[in-house]
């Protein structure tokens, strides 16, 4: 099997799945019952959540659980709309962001608030100045995708952080699911207040992520009930889930620190031999993350391609998981000015560490001949 479809999921690495499996069995206990067994379950929480905030260099009071990148979007979004409105309703995002931050500003502006949607350019970045313009006293949140999970375009996160912090009281949101561990970003050093994340983008499991908070930021909780981190997201722990993301984090981080140059490579190889094969358009281009590279067909519906190469064990992708089922145009491609036709024809390929060179090579010999065969059956 050749699985080039990471940016939607990453397979579970085998040591996240055995440490799943033994707290499962024999760390069952709720982390906030009284008895022994409850107290052994809160230690390997405790010793999770200092791993984990050790692994990203921020204090273990400012790792919030959650359920996953979804939700940590949801709470960031909502949590400092909601908290801070009485100082002002005004929010500003981007045109390519992901699923869950959009439709949580779409319900925001349901609920009478302003959102400003920033505008890309042909390699998805927004402008530093139209940022700035687009700031104003009644500000109360900046949330910006720092790695857009379609095109793998990188917004100039630290020079936005700076400029939030410089001409407003607004707070900055950064949405990192696809960004962690294949582009650097330093919570401290970028000015954020609030970072998602989301462990099985890292080789963990669905169904847990973190949210990073600042200790002097203050959220609106959207889950009520037995007051869990730290009043912010009530509901009993998934400490087995929570115990495999710091383990899957560290074995990720040790894959990043020996085999960065390896995708850079592939992204290279990919990049450069994509173009030779007649009908394709990169997509992905400018300063992109060195694992996702999005190209177009011409004439060719990226379903049929894609169920193609199925048919020889490889995987790829439309755009966003959440959204490859829909049957709309990738508004990402649209906000970056790409006609309509050639954002219906997208293929987005995202790899991972794991990746081989071998892998690449058998992709681009087998891409090459599924077009020749669709283009054939087509004419």
């Amino acid at each position: 099997m050749i699985y080039l479809d990471n940016s939607a999921t990453t397979k579970p690495y085998k040591e996240v799945l055995d440490a799943y499996r033994t707290v499962a069995e024999d760390f069952f206990a709720n982390p906030s019952s009284l008895h022994r067994k409850g107290g052994e379950a809160e230690r390997l929480l405790r010793q999770a959540r200092k791993s984990i905030s050790e692994l990203l260099n921020v204090s273990l009071s400012e790792v919030v659980f959650t359920s996953g990148g979804t939700e940590s979007n949801n709470l960031a979004i909502k949590g400092v709309a909601l908290q801070y409105m009485n100082r002002g309703k005004h929010l500003i995002t981007t045109q390519i962001e992901h699923a869950s931050s959009m439709r949580s500003f779409q319900q925001l502006e349901n609920m009478g608030f302003e959102v400003t949607y920033l505008p890309v350019d042909t390699n998805g970045q927004i402008s530093i100045n139209d940022l700035e313009n687009a700031l104003t006293s009644e500000t109360t949140l900046v949330s910006i995708m720092h790695v857009n999970n379609e095109i793998g375009a990188i917004q100039p996160i630290k020079d936005i952080g700076h400029k939030i912090k410089e001409r407003s009281k607004a707070l900055f949101h950064i949405d990192d699911v696809q960004g962690i561990g294949k582009v650097p970003l330093d919570f401290n050093d970028v000015k954020a207040d609030l970072i998602s994340y989301s462990a099985h983008k890292f080789h963990g499991l669905k169904g847990n992520g973190l949210l990073l908070k600042k200790r002097s930021v203050a959220l609106f909780p959207l889950l009520s009930g037995g007051g869990q981190e730290n009043e912010i997201r009530s509901g009993t722990e998934n400490v087995p889930g929570i115990v495999a993301m710091a383990k899957a984090l560290r074995l990720y981080f040790d894959s990043a620190t020996t085999k960065k140059d390896k995708l850079e490579g592939w992204r290279k190889k990919l990049v450069g031999e994509l173009p030779k094969i007649v009908g394709i358009e990169l997509n992905s281009s400018g300063i992109a993350a060195p694992h996702i590279i999005n190209f177009s067909v011409r004439g060719i519906k990226p379903e049929v391609l894609i169920h193609t190469l199925e048919e020889k064990d490889i995987y790829v992708s439309t755009r966003s998981a959440c959204s490859s089922k829909a049957a709309e145009t990738s508004h990402v491609l649209t906000a970056a000015g790409f006609p309509v036709e050639r954002a219906k024809t997208a293929i987005r390929v995202s790899l991972s560490y794991d990746t081989t060179d071998e892998q690449i090579e058998i992709f681009l010999s087998e891409l090459q001949k599924a077009i020749s065969k669709l283009k054939h059956v087509m004419r």
